[in-house]
């Protein structure tokens, strides 16, 4: 049986240089046939992206072992959006459209966008109507983040802390994390287009690395914020439920759900009728992405190096080809 060459994705990427240089001498008429190359460079990118699934490997991460996280009690919430409000002075943003303490914004459900990193919504509450359900959204800073697996550049970092942070020194605007991102929580400045920009909580990071905690936990005059260790938001959370059978439902949000994140739930009703995504996987998003993260690598390297060498090729033919009448004029002179 032959020996399997070392190094498949090199072996490829060499024959298929010589494709190129084939393809070059395709001709119709006087110049380069262009249904001849753009067969070539499909055949090229078909070679390139299997022969990458062989190697793809993304790296699996399960958080760091001590990382911090927030843990909101659903049923504690009262809707005062002092979350909001600090969050607003915490991070400099702009004056909300509609004052703190006006409740007519809960008219309406709303994300977090490029101007507002926390928001709270209003749901009705099925056992007493009297009583509605608010929910604070914010980034959920996942265990192993979607956002961060998309990014093609590496702009998100999972810190020691818990946080997911951002680079935008990196970015170059694809947007692939709000696609990835199972809350959609990622926001684009769309105002700053020429400076692409993606904007999200971020757990007050400068704060939590110093010894301090999140704005919204820390202005939460309910208590429905609990900042911590995120094992022992858990054992918390398990705590009042036990203790509390009638008031909870037996589930923490956040515990396992894609991965697991750093920031859980604990709620009276169904997650599902507070728009949280239901039945999610447990399994990390990573694990759906193993195979286009193996080829992102040859997309932004492999491709532009072929076509710099079919362009050299079909270069070299065309010079050849202007330089052999000079040649023939040459010795008919003689």
């Amino acid at each position: 049986m032959d020996k399997a060459p070392e190094n498949p994705a090199k072996d490829n990427i060499i024959s298929e240089k010589e494709n190129c240089e084939n393809a070059s001498k395709k001709e119709t008429g006087s110049g380069f046939s262009r249904r001849y190359f753009l067969g070539t460079m499909t055949a090229i990118g078909g070679t390139a992206l299997i022969g990458s699934r062989k190697n793809a490997d993304a790296k699996e991460f399960s958080g760091w072992p001590n990382r911090f996280g927030c843990l909101t009690d659903l049923t504690a919430c009262v809707g005062c959006r002092s979350c909001e409000e600090a969050c607003n002075k915490a991070n400099n943003l702009p004056s909300p459209k509609v004052p703190f303490d006006d409740k007519s914004v809960f008219e309406e459900k709303r994300s977090p966008d490029a101007h507002v990193y926390t928001v709270v919504n209003q749901y009705k509450n099925q056992k007493d109507p009297d009583k509605p359900i608010y929910r604070k959204v914010q980034c959920n800073h996942c265990n192993e983040p979607a956002c961060a697996t998309a990014c093609p550049i590496h702009a998100y970092t999972k810190t020691p802390e818990g946080a997911v942070l951002y680079n935008p020194d990196l970015c170059f605007g694809c947007r692939y994390c709000m696609i990835a991102c199972p809350f959609y929580v990622p926001a684009y400045d769309y105002e700053s287009a020429l400076e692409p920009k993606i904007v999200k909580c971020i757990m007050c990071y400068d704060k939590i690395k110093t010894g301090g905690m999140p704005a919204c936990a820390e202005a939460c005059p309910a208590g429905a914020v609990t900042f911590g260790k995120r094992e022992d938001l858990i054992k918390i959370a398990r705590d009042r439920i036990k203790k509390n059978p009638d008031r909870y439902i037996d589930h923490i949000y956040g515990e396992r759900e894609f991965g697991g994140t750093s920031w859980m739930y604990i709620s009276g009703v169904p997650f599902e009728e507070l728009d949280f995504p239901a039945h999610p996987q447990t399994a990390p998003l990573i694990e759906n992405t193993k195979g286009f993260l193996g080829a992102v690598p040859l997309v932004f390297t492999v491709w532009p190096a072929l076509f710099g060498m079919c362009y050299a090729a079909v270069r070299h033919r065309d010079k050849a080809n202007e330089e052999e009448p000079k040649k023939e004029h040459k010795k008919e002179a003689k």
